[in-house]
């Protein structure tokens, strides 16, 4: 395996842990509110998405043992507001990537109507400014963590998520990063509604906390999944065929054939919580650990993109103890969970 995940959180309306991404849905769920988990202190001039991010990589450093506290910003005595953390590893040995397509397009649109409707940038507030960058998400999360490593923002269509796993193992293949905090966040709002045409797009995010099973073992830090072949292809055939292997289950995007992996295990997380987008690919990560927490088998595929997208990307993922599975073990034919989830 190339890499291991160490801490998995979670900001998923319906969804407290990663058990429960297999299971649930977000039907008649209560919206994700970041100011319970994390404080409203340093929250307002945020976007969704950011706000969704901190919320789920504070959980997933707490949860992989690089982190301590509530990491809420405090204020002390008329001086800068202090972050309620501490960072057990040193700064610059974690890096952050982060995905998310649609995080801060509503701020973009915001300021382009406000522009368009006044002629300039006169109604304009400053604190709009850092909001209008597509790597903010990112940047925000590793100044809440203090997280001083390599920084990433992929916001690359529907393989995005899977893309951002990849370039964490990447960092740390590449000794750029001990350790790798990695988002997938997206925001439902009208904007990002009128833009897909879903009338309930995935509104959460997911971490996930990556490192070499080398680092985990020396920290003593419990293994969630190993994370191993990634591949990027042109078509979603093409991908599952070069994941190889015999899986016994896969997390498939949500037009996939049934034609594809007859007989296998097959969640569709997008029936159960809304297309997401740039998220999909570290949600399908997070639930496999879910997967395996629940005494799941492996491996298990992750897959993210379509034939009618641009390109279709695949991450291999295997039990905590790389256990190969059980001969004799048979998965009924068209097993499918999700596909009859409806939403209200």
């Amino acid at each position: 395996m190339s890499a291991v995940a160490t801490g998995v959180g979670l900001a998923v309306p319906g969804a407290p842990s990663a058990t429960d991404l297999t299971t649930r849905s977000a039907e008649g769920a209560a919206p994700f509110d970041p100011a319970a988990r994390i404080g409203k202190k340093g929250l307002r001039y945020l976007d969704q998405a950011t706000r969704l991010a901190l919320c789920a990589g504070r959980d997933a450093l707490n949860a992989a043992g690089l982190l301590t506290g509530d990491a809420r910003l405090t204020a002390t005595g008329g001086g800068a507001p202090v972050v309620d953390a501490e960072l057990l590893v040193p700064a610059e040995s974690v890096a952050v990537v982060v995905s998310s397509n649609f995080g801060n397009l509503d701020s973009v649109c915001e300021v382009a109507t406000t522009i368009g409707s006044d002629g300039g940038t006169r109604l304009l507030s400053p604190v709009y400014a850092p909001r209008l960058s597509s790597n903010v998400t990112a940047s925000e999360v590793a100044i809440r963590f203090g997280l001083r490593g390599p920084n990433l923002m992929m916001c690359n269509g529907p393989t995005s998520g899977l893309d951002a796993v990849h370039w964490a193992m990447v960092l740390l293949s590449g000794d750029r990063a001990r350790h790798v905090l990695v988002v997938g966040a997206e925001p439902a709002n009208d904007i990002v509604g009128r833009l897909t045409g879903h009338e309930y797009p995935f509104d959460g995010a997911a971490a996930l906390v990556l490192e070499s099973p080398g680092t985990a073992g020396e920290r003593g830090a419990p293994v969630l999944a190993g994370l191993g072949g990634y591949v990027r292809t042109g078509g979603l055939a093409d991908c599952v065929s070069a994941l190889g292997g015999a899986p016994r289950a896969w997390f498939a995007p949500h037009q996939a054939s049934a034609e594809v992996l007859p007989g296998v295990l097959r969640h569709r997380l997008e029936d159960r919580w809304g297309p997401a987008s740039g998220a999909l690919g570290v949600l399908q990560c997070a639930a496999a650990a879910g997967h395996f927490a629940d005494g799941g088998e492996g491996p298990v595929h992750a897959v993210a993109g379509t034939d009618a997208d641009d390109a279709v990307a695949g991450l291999v993922l295997t039990s905590p103890d790389g256990a190969t599975p059980r001969d004799g073990v048979t998965v009924p034919d068209a097993a499918v969970t999700g596909d009859e989830v409806s939403r209200a």
